[in-house]
Protein backbone atom coordinates (compact mmCIF):
# COMPACT_ATOMS: atom_id res chain seq x y z
CA UNK A 1 0.00 0.00 0.00
CA UNK A 2 1.35 3.43 -0.86
CA UNK A 3 2.22 5.76 1.96
CA UNK A 4 5.16 7.85 3.09
CA UNK A 5 8.61 6.79 4.17
CA UNK A 6 10.36 7.91 7.30
CA UNK A 7 12.30 10.54 5.40
CA UNK A 8 9.19 12.26 4.13
CA UNK A 9 9.17 10.92 0.58
CA UNK A 10 6.21 9.17 -0.99
CA UNK A 11 6.58 5.42 -0.87
CA UNK A 12 6.72 3.03 -3.80
CA UNK A 13 3.75 2.91 -6.20
CA UNK A 14 1.31 0.24 -5.04
CA UNK A 15 1.04 -1.14 -8.58
CA UNK A 16 4.80 -1.37 -9.22
CA UNK A 17 5.29 -4.95 -8.06
CA UNK A 18 7.76 -6.90 -10.16
CA UNK A 19 8.04 -10.57 -10.96
CA UNK A 20 10.79 -12.65 -12.46
CA UNK A 21 10.64 -15.28 -15.14
CA UNK A 22 13.51 -17.45 -16.34
CA UNK A 23 15.86 -15.51 -14.08
CA UNK A 24 15.06 -12.10 -15.61
CA UNK A 25 12.96 -9.31 -14.16
CA UNK A 26 9.99 -8.66 -16.41
CA UNK A 27 10.02 -4.99 -15.45
CA UNK A 28 13.69 -4.25 -15.96
CA UNK A 29 15.10 -7.06 -18.08
CA UNK A 30 17.96 -7.43 -15.58
CA UNK A 31 19.23 -10.84 -14.48
CA UNK A 32 17.66 -12.17 -11.30
CA UNK A 33 19.70 -11.54 -8.17
CA UNK A 34 20.31 -7.90 -9.05
CA UNK A 35 19.62 -5.25 -6.44
CA UNK A 36 19.31 -2.10 -8.54
CA UNK A 37 20.14 1.08 -6.70
CA UNK A 38 20.35 -0.60 -3.30
CA UNK A 39 23.63 0.58 -1.85
CA UNK A 40 24.99 -0.30 1.55
CA UNK A 41 22.85 1.27 4.26
CA UNK A 42 20.02 2.31 1.91
CA UNK A 43 16.53 0.91 1.97
CA UNK A 44 14.42 0.23 -1.14
CA UNK A 45 11.75 2.91 -1.39
CA UNK A 46 14.00 5.55 0.18
CA UNK A 47 15.83 6.62 -2.94
CA UNK A 48 17.03 10.14 -3.46
CA UNK A 49 14.60 12.63 -4.93
CA UNK A 50 14.17 11.90 -8.63
CA UNK A 51 15.79 13.98 -11.30
CA UNK A 52 13.35 15.71 -13.64
CA UNK A 53 12.02 13.30 -16.21
CA UNK A 54 13.54 10.26 -14.52
CA UNK A 55 10.70 7.81 -14.91
CA UNK A 56 12.21 4.98 -12.85
CA UNK A 57 12.71 7.16 -9.76
CA UNK A 58 10.38 7.38 -6.82
CA UNK A 59 7.81 10.23 -6.89
CA UNK A 60 7.98 12.93 -4.22
CA UNK A 61 5.50 15.53 -2.98
CA UNK A 62 6.66 18.20 -5.43
CA UNK A 63 6.23 16.01 -8.49
CA UNK A 64 2.87 14.66 -7.32
CA UNK A 65 1.65 18.21 -6.65
CA UNK A 66 2.70 19.39 -10.10
CA UNK A 67 0.98 16.43 -11.74
CA UNK A 68 -2.22 17.22 -9.85
CA UNK A 69 -2.04 20.88 -10.94
CA UNK A 70 -1.27 19.95 -14.55
CA UNK A 71 -4.19 17.52 -14.76
CA UNK A 72 -6.54 19.98 -13.01
CA UNK A 73 -5.76 22.90 -15.34
CA UNK A 74 -5.81 20.71 -18.46
CA UNK A 75 -9.37 19.74 -17.53
CA UNK A 76 -10.38 23.37 -17.01
CA UNK A 77 -10.95 22.94 -13.27
CA UNK A 78 -10.28 25.65 -10.70
CA UNK A 79 -8.89 25.08 -7.20
CA UNK A 80 -12.40 25.56 -5.88
CA UNK A 81 -13.75 22.94 -8.30
CA UNK A 82 -11.24 20.28 -7.22
CA UNK A 83 -11.55 21.21 -3.55
CA UNK A 84 -15.33 20.82 -3.74
CA UNK A 85 -15.02 17.48 -5.53
CA UNK A 86 -12.82 15.98 -2.81
CA UNK A 87 -14.56 17.79 0.09
CA UNK A 88 -11.50 19.82 1.09
CA UNK A 89 -10.73 23.53 1.41
CA UNK A 90 -9.07 25.20 -1.62
CA UNK A 91 -6.10 26.13 0.60
CA UNK A 92 -5.52 22.43 1.31
CA UNK A 93 -5.51 21.61 -2.39
CA UNK A 94 -3.09 24.50 -3.01
CA UNK A 95 -0.78 23.14 -0.31
CA UNK A 96 -0.78 19.74 -2.01
CA UNK A 97 -0.14 21.21 -5.47
CA UNK A 98 2.80 23.24 -4.13
CA UNK A 99 4.38 20.10 -2.71
CA UNK A 100 4.28 21.38 0.85
CA UNK A 101 2.38 18.38 2.19
CA UNK A 102 2.47 14.67 1.46
CA UNK A 103 -0.96 13.46 0.23
CA UNK A 104 -2.51 10.51 1.99
CA UNK A 105 -3.42 7.54 -0.15
CA UNK A 106 -7.13 8.12 0.44
CA UNK A 107 -6.69 11.71 -0.80
CA UNK A 108 -4.86 10.50 -3.91
CA UNK A 109 -7.74 8.12 -4.66
CA UNK A 110 -10.30 10.94 -4.27
CA UNK A 111 -8.24 13.33 -6.42
CA UNK A 112 -7.76 10.69 -9.11
CA UNK A 113 -11.52 10.08 -9.28
CA UNK A 114 -12.23 13.81 -9.47
CA UNK A 115 -9.70 14.24 -12.29
CA UNK A 116 -10.84 11.13 -14.15
CA UNK A 117 -7.46 9.39 -13.94
CA UNK A 118 -5.73 6.66 -11.96
CA UNK A 119 -3.56 6.84 -8.86
CA UNK A 120 -0.67 5.49 -10.98
CA UNK A 121 -0.78 8.65 -13.11
CA UNK A 122 -0.55 10.87 -10.01
CA UNK A 123 2.34 8.81 -8.61
CA UNK A 124 4.45 8.93 -11.75
CA UNK A 125 7.93 10.33 -11.00
CA UNK A 126 8.03 12.11 -14.38
CA UNK A 127 7.29 15.83 -14.42
CA UNK A 128 4.24 16.64 -16.60
CA UNK A 129 6.20 19.14 -18.74
CA UNK A 130 9.67 20.57 -19.29
CA UNK A 131 8.67 23.80 -17.54
CA UNK A 132 7.32 21.86 -14.58
CA UNK A 133 10.55 19.87 -14.41
CA UNK A 134 12.59 23.09 -14.15
CA UNK A 135 10.27 24.58 -11.55
CA UNK A 136 10.42 21.38 -9.48
CA UNK A 137 14.21 21.39 -9.65
CA UNK A 138 14.41 25.02 -8.53
CA UNK A 139 11.96 24.37 -5.71
CA UNK A 140 14.15 21.51 -4.49
CA UNK A 141 17.22 23.74 -4.78
CA UNK A 142 15.66 26.48 -2.66
CA UNK A 143 14.64 23.98 -0.01
CA UNK A 144 18.10 22.42 0.11
CA UNK A 145 20.91 22.99 2.65
CA UNK A 146 23.33 24.56 0.17
CA UNK A 147 20.87 27.31 -0.77
CA UNK A 148 19.99 27.85 2.90
CA UNK A 149 23.69 28.32 3.71
CA UNK A 150 23.85 31.27 1.29
CA UNK A 151 21.51 33.34 3.48
CA UNK A 152 19.58 34.83 0.54
CA UNK A 153 15.89 34.96 -0.27
CA UNK A 154 14.53 32.54 -2.83
CA UNK A 155 12.71 33.65 -5.95
CA UNK A 156 8.98 33.24 -6.30
CA UNK A 157 8.33 30.35 -8.65
CA UNK A 158 5.37 30.87 -10.92
CA UNK A 159 4.24 31.72 -14.43
CA UNK A 160 5.65 35.24 -14.06
CA UNK A 161 9.22 33.89 -13.80
CA UNK A 162 10.63 33.95 -17.37
CA UNK A 163 11.82 30.62 -18.74
CA UNK A 164 15.32 31.90 -19.52
CA UNK A 165 15.68 33.37 -16.02
CA UNK A 166 14.63 30.02 -14.53
CA UNK A 167 17.20 28.16 -16.64
CA UNK A 168 19.96 30.65 -15.75
CA UNK A 169 19.30 30.42 -12.02
CA UNK A 170 19.47 26.61 -12.17
CA UNK A 171 22.67 26.69 -14.24
CA UNK A 172 24.31 28.98 -11.68
CA UNK A 173 23.23 26.72 -8.83
CA UNK A 174 24.56 23.60 -10.57
CA UNK A 175 27.93 25.28 -10.98
CA UNK A 176 27.89 26.41 -7.35
CA UNK A 177 27.06 22.88 -6.26
CA UNK A 178 29.89 21.49 -8.40
CA UNK A 179 32.38 23.88 -6.84
CA UNK A 180 31.06 23.08 -3.37
CA UNK A 181 31.51 19.35 -3.94
CA UNK A 182 34.97 19.88 -5.38
CA UNK A 183 35.97 21.96 -2.35
CA UNK A 184 34.50 19.33 -0.01
CA UNK A 185 36.53 16.52 -1.61
CA UNK A 186 39.47 17.06 0.74
CA UNK A 187 41.60 14.63 2.75
CA UNK A 188 39.55 15.65 5.80
CA UNK A 189 36.34 14.71 4.00
CA UNK A 190 37.88 11.38 2.97
CA UNK A 191 38.89 10.58 6.53
CA UNK A 192 35.46 11.53 7.82
CA UNK A 193 33.82 9.28 5.23
CA UNK A 194 36.14 6.43 6.20
CA UNK A 195 35.20 6.83 9.85
CA UNK A 196 31.48 6.90 9.10
CA UNK A 197 31.71 3.81 6.91
CA UNK A 198 33.68 1.89 9.53
CA UNK A 199 31.06 2.79 12.15
CA UNK A 200 28.29 1.63 9.84
CA UNK A 201 29.99 -1.69 9.19
CA UNK A 202 30.63 -2.16 12.91
CA UNK A 203 26.93 -1.69 13.60
CA UNK A 204 26.17 -4.37 10.98
CA UNK A 205 28.88 -6.76 12.30
CA UNK A 206 30.42 -6.41 8.83
CA UNK A 207 27.60 -8.61 7.53
CA UNK A 208 25.34 -7.54 4.63
CA UNK A 209 22.48 -10.04 4.22
CA UNK A 210 21.15 -8.39 1.05
CA UNK A 211 24.47 -9.00 -0.72
CA UNK A 212 24.58 -12.58 0.59
CA UNK A 213 21.23 -13.15 -1.12
CA UNK A 214 22.47 -11.64 -4.39
CA UNK A 215 25.51 -13.96 -4.30
CA UNK A 216 23.30 -16.94 -3.52
CA UNK A 217 21.01 -16.13 -6.45
CA UNK A 218 23.86 -15.72 -8.94
CA UNK A 219 25.50 -18.98 -7.87
CA UNK A 220 22.16 -20.79 -8.18
CA UNK A 221 21.65 -19.33 -11.65
CA UNK A 222 24.88 -20.91 -12.91
CA UNK A 223 24.37 -24.18 -11.04
CA UNK A 224 27.18 -23.84 -8.51
CA UNK A 225 26.15 -25.67 -5.36
CA UNK A 226 29.27 -26.40 -3.31
CA UNK A 227 33.04 -26.19 -3.11
CA UNK A 228 35.42 -23.48 -4.32
CA UNK A 229 34.29 -21.32 -7.22
CA UNK A 230 36.61 -22.20 -10.14
CA UNK A 231 37.70 -19.70 -12.78
CA UNK A 232 35.46 -21.49 -15.28
CA UNK A 233 32.38 -20.90 -13.12
CA UNK A 234 33.28 -17.24 -12.65
CA UNK A 235 33.33 -16.98 -16.44
CA UNK A 236 29.89 -18.61 -16.54
CA UNK A 237 28.57 -15.91 -14.21
CA UNK A 238 29.86 -13.33 -16.68
CA UNK A 239 28.13 -15.14 -19.53
CA UNK A 240 24.92 -15.40 -17.50
CA UNK A 241 24.99 -11.63 -17.07
CA UNK A 242 25.45 -11.21 -20.83
CA UNK A 243 29.19 -10.42 -20.99
CA UNK A 244 32.00 -11.91 -23.02
CA UNK A 245 35.51 -11.98 -21.51
CA UNK A 246 38.48 -10.50 -23.34
CA UNK A 247 42.04 -10.84 -22.03
CA UNK A 248 44.26 -8.04 -23.33
CA UNK A 249 47.84 -6.91 -22.90
CA UNK A 250 47.14 -3.18 -23.12
CA UNK A 251 44.63 -2.63 -20.31
CA UNK A 252 44.84 1.01 -19.12
CA UNK A 253 47.46 1.19 -16.40
CA UNK A 254 45.07 2.92 -13.97
CA UNK A 255 42.53 0.07 -14.09
CA UNK A 256 42.17 -3.55 -12.98
CA UNK A 257 39.39 -4.22 -15.48
CA UNK A 258 37.16 -2.34 -17.91
CA UNK A 259 33.53 -3.06 -18.78
CA UNK A 260 32.10 -2.02 -22.16
CA UNK A 261 28.35 -1.97 -21.52
CA UNK A 262 27.55 -1.04 -25.14
CA UNK A 263 29.08 -4.23 -26.56
CA UNK A 264 28.72 -6.29 -23.34
CA UNK A 265 32.45 -6.93 -23.04
CA UNK A 266 34.63 -7.30 -19.94
CA UNK A 267 38.36 -6.67 -20.42
CA UNK A 268 40.96 -8.21 -18.09
CA UNK A 269 44.78 -8.31 -18.21
CA UNK A 270 46.16 -11.28 -20.12
CA UNK A 271 49.09 -11.62 -17.69
CA UNK A 272 46.92 -11.65 -14.59
CA UNK A 273 47.86 -9.75 -11.45
CA UNK A 274 50.95 -9.88 -9.35
CA UNK A 275 50.37 -12.08 -6.33
CA UNK A 276 47.30 -13.79 -7.85
CA UNK A 277 47.11 -17.11 -9.64
CA UNK A 278 44.21 -15.90 -11.80
CA UNK A 279 42.02 -12.90 -12.50
CA UNK A 280 38.93 -14.33 -10.80
CA UNK A 281 38.81 -11.71 -8.05
CA UNK A 282 39.06 -8.75 -10.46
CA UNK A 283 36.50 -10.37 -12.77
CA UNK A 284 33.98 -10.83 -9.96
CA UNK A 285 34.56 -7.37 -8.51
CA UNK A 286 33.91 -5.81 -11.92
CA UNK A 287 30.74 -7.86 -12.34
CA UNK A 288 29.68 -7.01 -8.79
CA UNK A 289 29.68 -3.30 -9.56
CA UNK A 290 27.50 -4.00 -12.61
CA UNK A 291 25.10 -6.28 -10.72
CA UNK A 292 24.69 -3.68 -7.98
CA UNK A 293 24.00 -0.88 -10.49
CA UNK A 294 26.93 1.23 -9.32
CA UNK A 295 27.15 4.55 -11.10
CA UNK A 296 29.50 7.51 -10.94
CA UNK A 297 29.98 8.25 -7.21
CA UNK A 298 28.71 11.63 -6.10
CA UNK A 299 31.13 11.94 -3.19
CA UNK A 300 33.94 10.11 -1.46
CA UNK A 301 31.60 8.35 0.96
CA UNK A 302 29.64 6.82 -1.92
CA UNK A 303 32.90 5.84 -3.63
CA UNK A 304 34.02 3.96 -0.51
CA UNK A 305 30.66 2.25 -0.07
CA UNK A 306 30.66 1.09 -3.68
CA UNK A 307 34.14 -0.36 -3.22
CA UNK A 308 33.07 -2.19 -0.05
CA UNK A 309 29.96 -3.57 -1.75
CA UNK A 310 31.87 -4.82 -4.81
CA UNK A 311 34.55 -6.47 -2.66
CA UNK A 312 31.92 -7.99 -0.39
CA UNK A 313 29.87 -9.49 -3.21
CA UNK A 314 32.97 -10.86 -4.95
CA UNK A 315 34.10 -12.53 -1.72
CA UNK A 316 30.60 -13.90 -1.11
CA UNK A 317 30.73 -15.54 -4.55
CA UNK A 318 34.16 -17.07 -3.94
CA UNK A 319 33.32 -18.19 -0.38
CA UNK A 320 29.54 -18.72 -0.40
CA UNK A 321 27.77 -18.19 2.90
CA UNK A 322 26.30 -21.66 3.47
CA UNK A 323 29.42 -23.79 2.86
CA UNK A 324 31.64 -21.09 4.38
CA UNK A 325 29.63 -21.04 7.62
CA UNK A 326 29.57 -24.85 7.77
CA UNK A 327 33.34 -24.97 7.33
CA UNK A 328 33.89 -22.43 10.10
CA UNK A 329 31.37 -24.00 12.48
CA UNK A 330 33.03 -27.38 12.06
CA UNK A 331 36.39 -25.76 12.76
CA UNK A 332 34.98 -24.02 15.84
CA UNK A 333 33.62 -27.33 17.14
CA UNK A 334 37.16 -28.69 16.80
CA UNK A 335 38.60 -25.51 18.35
CA UNK A 336 40.74 -25.24 15.24
CA UNK A 337 39.67 -22.12 13.32
CA UNK A 338 42.48 -21.03 10.98
CA UNK A 339 42.28 -18.36 8.29
CA UNK A 340 44.80 -20.39 6.25
CA UNK A 341 42.44 -23.36 6.22
CA UNK A 342 39.57 -21.19 4.97
CA UNK A 343 41.92 -19.83 2.31
CA UNK A 344 42.96 -23.29 1.14
CA UNK A 345 39.46 -24.78 1.27
CA UNK A 346 38.05 -22.17 -1.12
CA UNK A 347 41.13 -21.36 -3.16
CA UNK A 348 41.27 -17.64 -2.34
CA UNK A 349 43.97 -15.29 -1.11
CA UNK A 350 44.70 -14.93 2.59
CA UNK A 351 43.30 -11.39 2.49
CA UNK A 352 40.02 -12.54 0.92
CA UNK A 353 39.76 -15.34 3.49
CA UNK A 354 40.40 -12.84 6.29
CA UNK A 355 37.75 -10.45 4.93
CA UNK A 356 35.25 -13.25 4.55
CA UNK A 357 35.90 -14.48 8.07
CA UNK A 358 35.05 -11.03 9.44
CA UNK A 359 31.79 -11.11 7.42
CA UNK A 360 30.69 -14.37 8.98
CA UNK A 361 32.40 -14.62 12.38
CA UNK A 362 30.14 -12.45 14.52
CA UNK A 363 26.79 -13.16 12.86
CA UNK A 364 27.20 -16.94 12.60
CA UNK A 365 29.84 -17.88 15.19
CA UNK A 366 29.25 -15.26 17.87
CA UNK A 367 32.90 -14.18 17.75
CA UNK A 368 33.80 -10.46 17.77
CA UNK A 369 36.82 -9.76 15.59
CA UNK A 370 39.17 -7.16 14.14
CA UNK A 371 41.01 -7.00 10.82
CA UNK A 372 44.00 -4.96 9.66
CA UNK A 373 45.98 -4.50 6.47
CA UNK A 374 49.23 -2.71 7.23
CA UNK A 375 52.00 -1.60 4.87
CA UNK A 376 55.59 -2.49 5.72
CA UNK A 377 56.11 1.19 6.52
CA UNK A 378 53.66 0.77 9.43
CA UNK A 379 50.79 2.67 7.77
CA UNK A 380 47.31 1.27 8.31
CA UNK A 381 45.51 0.87 4.95
CA UNK A 382 42.35 -1.06 5.86
CA UNK A 383 40.76 -1.89 9.19
CA UNK A 384 37.59 -3.20 10.78
CA UNK A 385 36.68 -3.97 14.38
CA UNK A 386 33.73 -4.83 16.55
CA UNK A 387 35.68 -6.38 19.45
CA UNK A 388 36.70 -3.23 21.31
CA UNK A 389 40.28 -2.98 20.04
CA UNK A 390 41.43 0.63 19.70
CA UNK A 391 43.05 1.44 16.39
CA UNK A 392 45.20 4.57 16.07
CA UNK A 393 42.90 7.38 14.93
CA UNK A 394 43.02 11.06 14.06
CA UNK A 395 40.79 13.78 15.44
CA UNK A 396 38.04 12.88 12.93
CA UNK A 397 38.07 9.22 14.00
CA UNK A 398 39.70 7.97 10.79
CA UNK A 399 42.26 5.18 11.12
CA UNK A 400 43.49 4.84 7.52
CA UNK A 401 46.90 6.44 7.11
CA UNK A 402 47.78 6.19 10.81
CA UNK A 403 50.88 4.43 12.14
CA UNK A 404 50.20 1.11 13.87
CA UNK A 405 51.97 0.41 17.16
CA UNK A 406 55.28 -1.36 16.62
CA UNK A 407 54.38 -3.89 19.31
CA UNK A 408 51.25 -5.14 17.55
CA UNK A 409 51.23 -8.40 15.62
CA UNK A 410 50.63 -6.54 12.35
CA UNK A 411 54.04 -4.84 12.73
CA UNK A 412 56.01 -7.58 14.48
CA UNK A 413 55.30 -10.05 11.67
CA UNK A 414 57.61 -8.11 9.34
CA UNK A 415 60.56 -9.05 11.57
CA UNK A 416 59.81 -12.79 11.39
CA UNK A 417 62.00 -14.75 8.98
CA UNK A 418 59.46 -17.55 8.52
CA UNK A 419 57.05 -16.16 5.92
CA UNK A 420 55.55 -19.58 5.12
CA UNK A 421 53.67 -20.03 8.38
CA UNK A 422 51.38 -17.49 10.02
CA UNK A 423 52.67 -15.52 12.98
CA UNK A 424 50.50 -15.37 16.10
CA UNK A 425 50.91 -13.16 19.16
CA UNK A 426 49.12 -12.00 22.30
CA UNK A 427 49.20 -8.25 22.82
CA UNK A 428 48.27 -6.50 26.07
CA UNK A 429 46.72 -3.12 25.25
CA UNK A 430 44.93 -0.41 27.28
CA UNK A 431 41.61 -1.78 25.98
CA UNK A 432 42.36 -5.43 26.79
CA UNK A 433 44.38 -8.41 25.68
CA UNK A 434 44.03 -9.57 22.08
CA UNK A 435 45.32 -12.54 20.17
CA UNK A 436 46.13 -11.98 16.52
CA UNK A 437 47.32 -14.06 13.57
CA UNK A 438 49.10 -12.39 10.68
CA UNK A 439 50.75 -13.07 7.34
CA UNK A 440 52.83 -10.96 4.97
CA UNK A 441 51.79 -10.71 1.31
CA UNK A 442 53.94 -9.07 -1.36
CA UNK A 443 52.35 -6.73 -3.89
CA UNK A 444 53.51 -4.24 -6.50
CA UNK A 445 53.11 -1.55 -3.82
CA UNK A 446 55.34 -3.33 -1.33
CA UNK A 447 54.75 -5.85 1.45
CA UNK A 448 51.56 -5.79 3.51
CA UNK A 449 50.62 -7.70 6.62
CA UNK A 450 47.07 -9.02 6.80
CA UNK A 451 45.92 -9.72 10.34
CA UNK A 452 42.86 -11.10 12.10
CA UNK A 453 42.48 -10.80 15.85
CA UNK A 454 40.03 -11.58 18.65
CA UNK A 455 39.73 -10.78 22.37
CA UNK A 456 41.52 -13.13 24.76
CA UNK A 457 38.22 -14.77 25.78
CA UNK A 458 37.65 -16.04 22.22
CA UNK A 459 41.12 -17.35 21.38
CA UNK A 460 40.10 -20.83 22.59
CA UNK A 461 38.46 -21.44 19.19
CA UNK A 462 41.62 -20.82 17.12
CA UNK A 463 44.67 -22.65 15.91
CA UNK A 464 47.79 -20.85 17.09
CA UNK A 465 46.45 -20.05 20.57
CA UNK A 466 49.40 -21.96 22.04
CA UNK A 467 51.87 -19.31 20.87
CA UNK A 468 54.29 -18.01 23.50
CA UNK A 469 54.79 -14.69 21.69
CA UNK A 470 53.52 -11.82 23.82
CA UNK A 471 53.99 -8.05 23.78
CA UNK A 472 52.65 -4.99 25.55
CA UNK A 473 51.38 -1.88 23.79
CA UNK A 474 50.75 1.41 25.59
CA UNK A 475 49.66 3.28 22.45
CA UNK A 476 48.26 5.89 22.02
CA UNK A 477 50.65 6.89 24.82
CA UNK A 478 53.65 8.29 22.93
CA UNK A 479 56.05 6.68 25.40
CA UNK A 480 55.17 3.29 23.87
CA UNK A 481 56.89 3.48 20.49
CA UNK A 482 56.60 6.98 19.06
CA UNK A 483 58.78 9.00 21.39
CA UNK A 484 62.47 8.37 20.71
CA UNK A 485 64.79 7.50 23.63
CA UNK A 486 66.13 10.55 25.44
CA UNK A 487 69.76 9.85 24.54
CA UNK A 488 68.95 9.70 20.83
CA UNK A 489 66.82 12.84 21.03
CA UNK A 490 69.61 14.70 22.79
CA UNK A 491 72.13 13.64 20.16
CA UNK A 492 70.11 14.11 16.96
CA UNK A 493 67.14 16.34 17.83
CA UNK A 494 68.76 19.49 16.44
CA UNK A 495 70.42 17.88 13.43
CA UNK A 496 67.83 15.64 11.75
CA UNK A 497 65.68 16.96 8.90
CA UNK A 498 63.96 14.05 7.14
CA UNK A 499 61.96 14.43 3.95
CA UNK A 500 58.64 12.61 4.23
CA UNK A 501 57.45 10.18 1.60
CA UNK A 502 53.74 10.97 1.55
CA UNK A 503 51.14 8.55 0.31
CA UNK A 504 49.09 9.75 -2.64
CA UNK A 505 45.91 9.35 -0.59
CA UNK A 506 47.14 12.07 1.77
CA UNK A 507 47.21 14.61 -1.05
CA UNK A 508 43.93 14.01 -2.87
CA UNK A 509 40.88 12.54 -1.24
CA UNK A 510 38.97 12.04 -4.45
CA UNK A 511 40.89 12.42 -7.72
CA UNK A 512 39.01 14.40 -10.35
CA UNK A 513 37.07 12.59 -13.05
CA UNK A 514 34.05 10.35 -13.22
CA UNK A 515 35.80 7.37 -11.65
CA UNK A 516 38.34 8.25 -8.92
CA UNK A 517 41.92 7.34 -9.75
CA UNK A 518 41.15 6.41 -13.36
CA UNK A 519 42.40 8.28 -16.42
CA UNK A 520 39.16 8.51 -18.38
CA UNK A 521 40.73 9.50 -21.71
CA UNK A 522 42.99 6.47 -21.57
CA UNK A 523 39.99 4.21 -20.95
CA UNK A 524 37.97 5.69 -23.83
CA UNK A 525 40.88 5.29 -26.23
CA UNK A 526 41.29 1.70 -25.07
CA UNK A 527 37.61 0.96 -25.76
CA UNK A 528 37.87 2.62 -29.17
CA UNK A 529 40.81 0.34 -30.08
CA UNK A 530 39.02 -2.81 -28.99
CA UNK A 531 35.44 -2.09 -30.08
CA UNK A 532 34.11 -4.65 -32.56
CA UNK A 533 33.72 -3.37 -36.10
CA UNK A 534 30.29 -2.40 -37.26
Amino acid sequence: MAGTTGNGRTARNVTSSRSTQNGVSQATGRPRGRVPGQALGRVPGQASAPAPGQADAEPDALTIGRRIRHLRTSRGMTLDDLASAIDRAPSQVSTLENGKREPKFSQLQAIARALGTGVDDLLSAEAPSERDALEIELERVQRGPLFASLGIEGVRIGKSLPHDALSTILALHRELERLHIERAATPEEARRANGELRGDMRAKDNYLPELEQVAKGLLADVGHTSGPLPQRMAAEIAAHLGFTLHYVSDLPHSTRSVIDTRNRRLYLPSKGFRGRSNTRSALLQALASHVLDHTEPGDYGEFLRQRVEANYLAAALMVPEKPGVKFLRDAKDERAIAIEDLRDAFGVSFETAAHRFTNLATRHLGIPVHFMKVHESGILHKAYENDGVRFPADALGAVEGQHVCKQWTARRVFDVEDRFNPYAQYTDTPSGTYWCTSRVENTSDGAFSVSVGVPFADVKWFEGRETTERNMSLCPDESCCRRPPEELSAKWGDFAWPSARPHASMLAAMPSGAYPGVETTEVYRFLERHAPEG
